[in-house]
């Protein structure tokens, strides 16, 4: 590889797999970054994700355009996710999988026109699982189970929940040799200790990085916010196209504070 290739150009020369990490509510600043992809036709060829990845990922693979997905992330408000209910975690998530249902065109992962694949936790084998198909809704909605937040989503027999839980990146299902293209979301997670491995990029042969540091933090009452992320990532990610990367790079590019959505 070239000393002086940039990301653009490292996009352009060869087919790859775009994976999306977890992280809180991060689902605006994935779609910010997934928006310049689209514009500038540097398409992946497979998605992958955990919990906030895992969410655009399939309404991206499932046929939505990042303007469609943007449309829908910006509609969305507290009512349309607050669902409290008695068991292990304050909301059941019903809200969630049914708004999924009516947004997305597919109903299950085999049927996305580009292929997916969603990571989620298994709680009785802790371990992670990664489904290319069956019942999207169900899936992506384990997959964003955040412990405590969520209820933990039964499916075909498994208790699962929030894919990051112990594959953050969403890498699990990626292969050895596959060509990865990664957006890593910054964590500032209070429940992370700063030494955890899962705040770190990591580093595989064949995968160029995308961390953007100083994103705003968005949630559940803090919805107002996920549009300023968005377009914090847009801006990181148009500037980023232009860098010269090395092999296995990792780009840090820092959120702009005067952002334009």
């Amino acid at each position: 590889m070239s000393n002086s290739i940039t990301l653009r150009e490292w996009l352009q020369a060869e087919p790859f797999t775009l994976t999306m990490s977890s992280g809180f509510f991060s689902f605006f600043a994935h779609c910010g970054m997934l928006s310049v992809l689209e514009e500038e036709g540097l398409l992946p060829r497979r998605v992958t994700g955990s919990s906030a990845g895992a969410l655009t990922a399939a309404c991206w693979a499932s046929g939505m355009s990042s303007k469609a997905i943007r449309e829908l992330f910006f509609s969305i408000s507290k009512k349309d996710i607050w669902d409290p209910g008695f068991g292990l975690g304050l909301l059941k998530g019903d809200k969630f999988r049914q708004r999924l249902r009516e947004a997305v065109p597919v109903l299950r992962i085999e049927q996305t026109a580009i292929p997916l694949a969603v990571s989620v936790y298994d709680r009785k084998n802790k371990q992670t699982h990664s489904y290319t198909e069956g019942d999207l809704a169900n899936l992506v909605s384990a997959s964003c189970a955040v412990p405590f937040m969520f209820h933990p989503v039964r499916y075909q027999q498994n208790s699962y929940l929030d894919g990051g839980i112990k594959d953050r990146p969403g890498l699990h299902p990626v292969k050895p040799a596959e060509r990865v293209f990664y957006h890593h979301i910054v964590s500032r997670s209070p429940w992370r200790r700063k030494a955890d491995p899962a705040l770190q990029v990591p580093v595989r042969e064949n995968m160029v990085s995308l961390a953007i540091a100083g994103l705003v933090r968005s949630g559940p009452s803090k919805l107002a916010k996920g549009p300023v992320a968005y377009s914090q990532a847009r801006q990181a990610t148009q500037r980023a196209l232009s860098q010269v990367i090395d092999k296995h790079a990792t780009l840090h590019i820092r959120a702009e504070s005067n952002h334009k959505t």
